[in-house]
C-alpha cells in the first residue's frame, strides 16, 4: 500500500470520526419527522387536506387546491387543455355562473389576479384563493369554491369557446424571440421523453380546434380527489375546519375504472449533444450547459436530509460564489454565471450551469465555466470557503427560528404543496433549525467536494447558445461547442486561491455626535431624535416581525440639479460606486466578509433624493450601520471594476432595441419628450455608458452624501431605543456635516401638450401593443392622490369584464397611474393592452368607451364598493407590516403628507362617492394631452 493510499484512508477517518461525534445526538437513519403543528389527513376518497392555524396574518386564511395532474398527462388531442380546465374554473362552476365568482370575491376584497390565481406544470395545477375573514361566511363560501373547482366545473360550450380567445392571448404573449429558440433548445434538452412534447400552454392550432368532449375527457380523468389535496392555513380552528373539510370534499367520487397516474421519464443521455440557436430580435447571449438527467429519491431520514438540504446546498452556494467572483473580476469572461441542480421532470434532476456571455462572447463564457467546474472536480473547494458557506446557511436558518411564530400564511401553504406533490420534508422550522445547527459543524470538505465526483458519473452533457443572428462574435459551431467540453477537462489548471480580506469593516470607529432632542408622537408611536450633526432619527418600534430591522433614509435634492453635459455621470453614479466597493473591501471581498451576518445597507441617488436603504437581524444591526457609513464616507475608486463594469453592460443592452416591444417604448417616450436630453432614458446605449465619467460621478456622489445635515432616517422593527441609541449617535449622528438644507429641483422636463399619434411598426409575430398615455399639470393633494388610484382598480375591473370576458380580446393588460407632488404637479395615466393587430381598432374603441363612461357617469356603485373593500382589506394585512410602515413614514417626512390619513384611512376609503372618483377622472384623463401609441407586427 502507499503512502498516499494510507494518508487518504487515516484523513477519511478523520472525517468519518468528526462527523460521527458532530451527529452524535441525531440518528441519521430516523425519518424525518411531520411538523405537529400542521394537521395532515386523508378522507375514505383519497383527498388529502392540510391544516393548519397561521395568525400571520390576522383575520385571513389561504386556501389551494393543488390537483396531482398537469399538462404531462394530456392525450395527443388535448395538448394545452390541462391549462385551459384551469382557466374554466373560473367561468362557470356548479354554485356560480359564468363571473359571479369573479364578482364574490372582489365583493369581499380578492383581487382577480393579484390574489385569485392559478397555475399549470407539466405535472400539477395549483389553484390559489387568499379569503379575508372579517365576514366568517367568507370561509364557507371560499371552501364552496375550491368543492366546485375539485368536482363542479360546467364546462359550457358557449364558455370553452369564448375562452379560446384569452388562451389564445396567454399563447400570443409568450411569443417572440425567446419563445422561439427556446422551442428549437428544449426538445433536445429532453429528448427521448414525453416532457419534449407538453408544454403546458400547449399548440395553438389545438387550441382553436379542439372538441368539448377532450377537454371534459381530461376533467373527468384527473380531477379525482385520490389526486387531490386541500390545504387550508390561516387564522383558523383547525377542529372546526377538518369537519367543513370532510363535510364539502368528503362526496367527491374517484371514477369507476381510473386510468393510472403514470409518471414521464427521462431517459439519460448517451453523448455530449449541442446547439446554437439564433435570433434577429433576441436581445442577448445566453449559455447553458446540461448534464445528463438522474432519478431523484425523496428526503425521507435525517441523513437523506443532511446530504440533498446541506451538503448538496453549501456545494452549490459555493460554486456559485466561485462565478460571482469571475463575474466581479477586472477581467471578466461572462457578466454572470451560476449553477443549480433541478429539472422540468419531477423525481428527476441534472446539475446545469449557465452563463450570461459579456464583452469577449460565448465562447469564452463557455470556456470559463466548463474551466472552473474542472477546477472544482479537480481541486475541490477550499476550507475558508466551505465555512463561509456554513455560517451564511446558519445565518439563515437562525433568523427564520426567530421569526417562526411571524411567518406569513403564505409561505407556509407552499411549502405544504411541495410535500404533497414531490413529498419535500415539512418538519417544522424548530426541527430544522435543530438539524442545520447539529449537522452543520460536522459536514467536512471532502464530503462536499466528493459531490464533484457525482458530476463526473453523468458527463455527458447537452450545451446550448442561444442569441441575436447579428454580432461581432463568430459563433461556435456544435462541433467547436462539444469540443469546449474536451478542451476544459484538458487544460492545465492550479487550485482556487484564497485572499487575505480585512478583518473588520471600519479601521476607526467614528466620534459619537450628540442627542440634541428626543420626541415622542403618540398617535403614530414612533419616536423623534435629532443629533448635532442636524441628522434626524424616526424610531417606530413593532413586533410584527421578532428579527427583523427596516432602515430607510433621505435627503431632498438629487440628480435633478445635474445638466446635460453630466447626465449620465450622474444617472449610472450609484451603479459605478457599487461596482467598486466600500472601505477596503471589494465587493466580492465584502461578500467573503459578510458571510454569516444578515447585514446589508445601500445608498443611491435618484431624481429628487439621495436614498439609503438597509435591513438586518438584531444581532447585525451595528454591521448595517457600518455599511451605511462607509457609503457614505469610504467609497473605494477601482477603474479596472469600474471598466469592467461598464464593458459588461454595454455588451448586455447592445440589442435590447432588436426587441420590438422595446423599441416601441423606447419611440414612444422620445416622443412624450420631444426629445428632451434630459428626459428619463427607457432604454441605455453604449454611447450613454461611455459618456460616464468616473472621476465627475464619484464627485457627483460626494456632492450628495458628504453632508449628513438635513438627512432623515427612519428606522422600523423589533428595536430596543436604549440598544440602538448608542449605535445612533455613532453611525448617524457621527455623520460628517456642513449645515446645507436638502431642496426639490425641477429640472424642467415635462411630458409633451396636446394629442399625438404614433404608428409604430415592427416584429416578426402577430403581436401588437395599444399604449396611450394622460399626463398634464393638475393641483396635487393626497384626496385626488387616492381617488386616481381607486380610479384605477374600478377601470381595471371594468377591463377584465368588457376587453377580456365579453371581446376575449386580451389576456392581460390594463390602466394604472398617479399624481405627484414634487418636482411639480401633475397626473400621468397609462393604458397598456398586449392583444392581436386585428384587434387593435376594436379594444381601443371598448376602452375609450369605459373611460368616457366613467367620466360621465362615475363608476357603479358595485364596482366603487368592491374597490374600498380590496383596500381595506390590504391595509389590514399592510398595517402589521414593517416595510409598510416603512413607506408610510418615508411620505409624511419626504413628501409630508398628513399623518391623520394613515390613522383614519378606514373612514377617508369608505367617504369616497361616486362624484369623486367622476371628478378624478375628468381631471387625470382628459384628452387634451394624450398619446396613442400602437405597436403592430412589421409590414
Amino acid at each position: 500500500m502507499t503512502n498516499s493510499r494510507i494518508i487518504t484512508r487515516i484523513f477519511l477517518l478523520i472525517c468519518l470520526t468528526v462527523v460521527f461525534n458532530a451527529n452524535a445526538q441525531l440518528n441519521l437513519s430516523e425519518k424525518i419527522p411531520v411538523d405537529p403543528k400542521v394537521k395532515i389527513g386523508k378522507l375514505s376518497n383519497g383527498l388529502t387536506y392540510y391544516i393548519r392555524q397561521n395568525a400571520k396574518p390576522e383575520k385571513k386564511v389561504e386556501l389551494r387546491l393543488v390537483v396531482n395532474a398537469g399538462s404531462i398527462l394530456e392525450d395527443n388531442d388535448q395538448q394545452g387543455l390541462a391549462h385551459f380546465t384551469e382557466h374554466m374554473a373560473f367561468n362557470g362552476t356548479k354554485n356560480f355562473k359564468k363571473n359571479e365568482l369573479v364578482n364574490f370575491l372582489q365583493s369581499i376584497g380578492v383581487d382577480f389576479g393579484a390574489d385569485l390565481n392559478a397555475y399549470t406544470g407539466f405535472d400539477e395545477t395549483v389553484y390559489i384563493l387568499p379569503i379575508p375573514l372579517s365576514d366568517p361566511n367568507n370561509f364557507i363560501k371560499g371552501l364552496q369554491i375550491l368543492q366546485d373547482w375539485a368536482g363542479g366545473i360546467s364546462f359550457e360550450g358557449k364558455q370553452i369557446d369564448d375562452e379560446r380567445g384569452i388562451i389564445l392571448e396567454e399563447s400570443r404573449l409568450g411569443k417572440g424571440a425567446e419563445d422561439r429558440m427556446f422551442r428549437k433548445i428544449y426538445p433536445k434538452q429532453y429528448a427521448g421523453s414525453k416532457y419534449a412534447q407538453r408544454l403546458p400552454i400547449g399548440k395553438d392550432s389545438l387550441l382553436k380546434s379542439f372538441k368539448h368532449s377532450a377537454i371534459k375527457r381530461f376533467y373527468a380523468d384527473w380531477y379525482r380527489p385520490n389526486l387531490m389535496a386541500v390545504m387550508v392555513v390561516g387564522d383558523i380552528d383547525v377542529t372546526a375546519t377538518e369537519k367543513l373539510v370532510q363535510q364539502y370534499f368528503g362526496g367527491l367520487k374517484n371514477p369507476a375504472n381510473p386510468r393510472p397516474r403514470t409518471y414521464a421519464t427521462v431517459p439519460a443521455r448517451t453523448q455530449h449533444d449541442g446547439i446554437v440557436v439564433t435570433d434577429k430580435e433576441a436581445t442577448n447571449f445566453t449559455v447553458e450547459l446540461n448534464y445528463s438527467t438522474v432519478k431523484t429519491q425523496p428526503e425521507l431520514t435525517i441523513d437523506d436530509y443532511r446530504r440533498n438540504s446541506i451538503i448538496k446546498s453549501l456545494f452549490t452556494s459555493m460554486l456559485n460564489q466561485r462565478m460571482n467572483e469571475l463575474a466581479q473580476s477586472s477581467n471578466p469572461p461572462f457578466s454572470f454565471a451560476g449553477g443549480n441542480f433541478g429539472s422540468y421532470a419531477r423525481g428527476h434532476e441534472a446539475f446545469n450551469g449557465f452563463a450570461v456571455p459579456g464583452p469577449k462572447g460565448p465562447d469564452t463564457a463557455l470556456m470559463a465555466m466548463l474551466t472552473e467546474i474542472e477546477r472544482i472536480k479537480k481541486f475541490g473547494f477550499t476550507q475558508s470557503e466551505l465555512e463561509r458557506a456554513k455560517k451564511q446557511q446558519l445565518a439563515s436558518i437562525e433568523r427564520s427560528y426567530n421569526n417562526r411564530d411571524k411567518t406569513e400564511s403564505s409561505v407556509l401553504v407552499e411549502e405544504y404543496i411541495r410535500n404533497f406533490l414531490q413529498q419535500e420534508p415539512i418538519p417544522g422550522i424548530e426541527t430544522e433549525f435543530n438539524y442545520k445547527n447539529s449537522l452543520m459543524p460536522g459536514v467536512q470538505l471532502a464530503e462536499v467536494n466528493a459531490l464533484a465526483n457525482e458530476l463526473k458519473k453523468n458527463e455527458k452533457l447537452f450545451v446550448s447558445v442561444q442569441g441575436p443572428e447579428k454580432s461581432n462574435f463568430n459563433l461556435p459551431n456544435k462541433d467547436k461547442l462539444l469540443a469546449s467540453i474536451q478542451m476544459a477537462a484538458n487544460s492545465p489548471l492550479k487550485a482556487y486561491e484564497e485572499k487575505a480580506i480585512a478583518s473588520s469593516l471600519l479601521e476607526k470607529i467614528p466620534a459619537a455626535g450628540q442627542l440634541v432632542s428626543e420626541k415622542r408622537n403618540e398617535a403614530l408611536d414612533i419616536t423623534e431624535l435629532t443629533y448635532s450633526n442636524g441628522t434626524r432619527v424616526i424610531i417606530k418600534n413593532t413586533n410584527f416581525k421578532q428579527d427583523e430591522i427596516i432602515l430607510t433614509g433621505f435627503k431632498k435634492g438629487g440628480i435633478n440639479g445635474y445638466g446635460i453635459a453630466d447626465k449620465q455621470s450622474a444617472a449610472y453614479a450609484t451603479s459605478a460606486i457599487q461596482q467598486m466597493g466600500i472601505g477596503a473591501f471589494s465587493p466580492v471581498d465584502l461578500r467573503k466578509f459578510l458571510s454569516g451576518k444578515i447585514a446589508n445597507a445601500s445608498v443611491g441617488l435618484n431624481a429628487l433624493s439621495t436614498r439609503v436603504s438597509g435591513n438586518s437581524s438584531i444581532k447585525d444591526m451595528e454591521t448595517m450601520f457600518q455599511l451605511m457609513y462607509l457609503n457614505f464616507t469610504q467609497i473605494r475608486k477601482d477603474e479596472s471594476l469600474f471598466n469592467s463594469w461598464k464593458e459588461k453592460t454595454k455588451s448586455q443592452i447592445q440589442f435590447l432595441m432588436s426587441d420590438p416591444t422595446t423599441a416601441f417604448i423606447d419611440t414612444v417616450y422620445k416622443v412624450m419628450y420631444g426629445g428632451n436630453p434630459l428626459a428619463p432614458s427607457v432604454v441605455p446605449t453604449a454611447a450613454d455608458f461611455d459618456q460616464i465619467n468616473l472621476s465627475r460621478a464619484m464627485e457627483i456622489y460626494k456632492e450628495q452624501t458628504n453632508d449628513a445635515s438635513d438627512y432623515t432616517f427612519i428606522m422600523v422593527g423589533n428595536i430596543d431605543l436604549n440598544t440602538v441609541k448608542p449605535l445612533l449617535a455613532t453611525y448617524i449622528g457621527g455623520l460628517p456635516s456642513k449645515g446645507t438644507k436638502g431642496a426639490f429641483k425641477d429640472n424642467g422636463v415635462r411630458i409633451l401638450p396636446g394629442k399625438k399619434d404614433l404608428k409604430f411598426y415592427k416584429g416578426k409575430e402577430p403581436k401588437s401593443f395599444i399604449f396611450h398615455v394622460y399626463a398634464g399639470p393638475v393641483a396635487y393633494s393626497e384626496s385626488l392622490a387616492l381617488h386616481t388610484e381607486m380610479l384605477s382598480e374600478i377601470l381595471n375591473i371594468k377591463i377584465i369584464e368588457e376587453l377580456r370576458e365579453k371581446i376575449g380580446g386580451i389576456y392581460g393588460g390594463g390602466i394604472n397611474g398617479s399624481v405627484s407632488k414634487y418636482p411639480y404637479e401633475g397626473y400621468t395615466m397609462a393604458l397598456q393592452l398586449p392583444c392581436g393587430p386585428e384587434n387593435v381598432d376594436k379594444l381601443t374603441t371598448a376602452a375609450n368607451a369605459e373611460i368616457e363612461k366613467i367620466k360621465q357617469q362615475g363608476p357603479e356603485q358595485k364596482d366603487l364598493d368592491k374597490v374600498k373593500k380590496s383596500l381595506l382589506e390590504k391595509y389590514a394585512v399592510n398595517i402589521k407590516d414593517n416595510r409598510y410602515w416603512s413607506n408610510v413614514l418615508q411620505g409624511i417626512y419626504f413628501s409630508e403628507n398628513e399623518p391623520e390619513r394613515i390613522l383614519n384611512y378606514t373612514k377617508i376609503v369608505n367617504d369616497v362617492t361616486i362624484e369623486d372618483i367622476r371628478k378624478a377622472a375628468a381631471l387625470v384623463l382628459n384628452n387634451s394631452n394624450i398619446i396613442h401609441a400602437v405597436l403592430y407586427p412589421e409590414k
